[in-house]
């Protein structure tokens, strides 16, 4: 009789798998890469897909480059812009972007968001041609720039307050604590006022260094006045009047004096 031929057993690889929601899923083995292929990619650069990353043009004919700060200073500087008939508004349309350079082919410029304090090195060092910035930051930084008007917005005082119930006696106080965010702008007071003392360095909430201990005395920018006396603080002296100024590089004055030059009359007619 015919002998009834065995079955071959099936390869590991083709057994069945178990159904349902419990069957493990095998991800596919990623295709190896040639050492070729590896070292292209590993030197290859990144592009990244932003409008805003693409390096700013160079040379005659390109646009005036001004950096100017959030807030309120660049809201009060687009409307002052505004009257010269210099219409700034994609600068205000590109806030809900989160974009940071904002081309404004209409007046010719191109715009850089910048914090405050960081527009005097924009400019000073040739990545803008021109910034906005608050009398209080270029005094403090003293850097090597031009300043050819002043805009007349973010108007405010810097003052020397101390608490209401403690005033300072300079005479009887052996060591005398100042606190501020103007470190050099202080000390330039207190020698011009003859005093010795130790400045403190701090980057905010400067009304409850004397509250709590850390001064006798502080510097800082005031408006109304109203943030001081909720902290029980008294006006002792006032320092400077602050309000924005058109900073300009030495480099761009001459480069792009002309382009500075008409922009400057523009703004100075509607002041």
């Amino acid at each position: 009789m015919p002998t009834k031929k065995s079955k071959t057993p099936k390869a590991a690889s083709k057994a069945k798998r178990p159904k349902g929601a419990n069957a493990a899923k095998v991800a596919p083995a990623p295709k190896a890469r040639s050492v070729k292929t590896a070292a292209k990619l590993a030197t290859a650069p990144v592009v990244l897909e932003y409008p805003e990353m693409t390096p700013l043009p160079r040379g005659p004919g390109r646009p005036l480059v001004l950096a100017m700060p959030r807030g309120r200073i660049m809201e009060e500087a687009i409307a002052l812009f505004g009257k010269a008939g210099i219409d700034l508004g994609a600068v205000l349309a590109a806030k809900e972007s989160r974009r940071l350079i904002v081309p404004v082919p209409a007046a010719d410029m191109t715009v850089l968001i910048v914090r405050d304090t960081d527009v005097p090195a924009y400019v000073e060092y040739g990545a803008a041609d021109i910034g906005i910035s608050g009398r209080d930051v270029l005094d403090e930084q003293g850097r090597d720039l031009y300043e050819p008007l002043d805009l007349g917005i973010g108007r405010c005082r810097m003052v020397v307050a101390e608490p209401a119930d403690r005033p300072l006696q300079t005479g009887t106080h052996l060591h005398v604590r100042y606190a501020s965010k103007f470190v050099e702008i202080t000390r330039r007071y207190l020698q011009a006022q003859g005093q010795v003392a130790e400045i403190i360095k701090l980057y905010g909430s400067i009304e409850i260094a004397p509250l709590v201990g850390l001064a006798d005395r502080i510097v800082d920018l005031v408006s109304s006045g109203e943030t001081l006396r909720q902290h029980n603080l008294r006006e002792v002296e006032t320092i400077m009047q602050v309000s924005a100024r058109l900073c300009v590089g030495r480099a761009a004055s001459r480069l792009m004096a002309g382009r500075i030059d008409g922009l400057v009359d523009q703004l100075a007619r509607v002041l």
